[in-house]
């Protein structure tokens, strides 16, 4: 288990002192695949890099199985580091080694001799889908295959923690749809924690279980990622979860009531479902912004309904799409 206890750190600049994380606290559970999440400048990176001291922290803990991580001599660290390692967007490989050498190279540092490590390496090679790759040299390779590459280098050692830090930033969707399957098959195959930076919702949709959102430095929101993406709490949630900012539509008619509708699986059906409103039970809803889409039957993604009519037109619209399977539904009162 991963304890980040009031987590502070500071940078000293010329234009003064800037204070990246302020007093964050997070507990992450063993096996977990868990997002960290913010705008740029959230101080996500930071936060990564303190958790295997990359980054000293001005203040506070990060406790791993009960070990403060910041209290260890340098030759402790340096262990504790083959258990807890990353990858990052760049991929970061020795361009002049192959990706044989690349992924035995944190054993070479380790101690292992060199027929274990090209076993352990090849087996690795195996996991990642490229056993043909042995010989072949970074530039030979595509983004996503040398991101492949980063990950079973990051194996090596045999970690217990896999820090992804914007991993898949600098591929295209489908190639991180590719990675992150990998990065899934990993975790439930050998139950390593994992835990992903990114500023992207798709990834956290995709890949998290758990997940939490920076904003300047401190934790706005955290939790189950389908709580989260159902019913956001904080504005900086509300402004990663509704992108579109469709909130903050001003109402165009006196009496207009606004009413979200989070489809979190919701079956997708063929008829439309505020079309079939308005003929099976004569409310009429207008529909100010949307952001929908269909994987596989199912369907995930929100909608902002108008409503004009009284509080009793406005409970039965609310009742109706509330009694619709993996639907949420709440009025909108306020503008993020």
């Amino acid at each position: 288990m991963i304890e980040i206890k009031n987590l502070s750190k500071e940078f000293q600049t010329a234009d003064g002192t800037v204070e990246a994380l302020k007093d964050v606290s997070l507990t992450i559970h063993d096996g977990d695949i868990y997002g960290i999440i913010g705008m740029s400048g959230a101080g996500k990176s930071t936060l990564v890099r303190c958790i295997n001291m990359l980054e000293r922290p001005t203040e506070g803990q990060v406790l791993i199985d009960g070990q403060d991580i910041g209290a260890l001599s340098k030759a402790e660290l340096r262990k504790a580091r083959r258990e807890i390692t990353m990858i990052f967007q760049g991929f970061n490989l020795l361009m002049q080694r192959t990706c044989l050498k690349n992924i035995c190279f944190p054993l070479e540092l380790a101690g292992v001799n060199k027929t274990d490590a090209k076993k352990r390496a090849m087996e690795l090679l195996e996991m990642v889908g490229l056993p043909d790759k042995a010989n072949a040299y970074p530039a030979q390779l595509s983004g996503g295959q040398q991101q492949r590459i980063a990950i079973a280098r990051a194996l090596a050692t045999e970690p217990k923690v896999l820090l992804c830090d914007e991993a898949t930033s600098a591929l295209d969707p489908k190639t991180t749809h590719s990675i992150l399957e990998l990065i899934r098959d990993i975790n439930h195959r050998l139950g390593i924690s994992v835990i992903i930076i990114t500023h992207q919702m798709s990834v956290v949709e995709e890949i998290c279980s758990h997940v939490a959102i920076l904003d300047e430095g401190r934790v706005a929101e955290e939790g189950l990622v389908s709580e989260i993406f159902s019913s956001p709490k904080s504005k900086a949630a509300k402004r990663l979860v509704f992108p579109e900012g469709a909130d903050e539509i001003l109402l165009d008619s006196k009496g207009e009531r606004r009413i979200r509708v989070v489809f979190s699986g919701a079956v997708a059906s063929r008829t439309p479902l505020i079309a079939k409103m308005a003929m099976e039970e004569h409310i009429p809803a207008s529909i100010l912004g949307a952001s929908t889409r269909s994987i596989g039957d199912k369907a995930y993604g929100n909608m902002l309904l108008g409503i004009t009519g009284d509080d009793d037109m406005v409970r039965r619209a609310m009742e109706y799409l509330r009694s619709i399977p993996d639907v949420l539904v709440e009025e909108v009162t306020d503008n993020v």
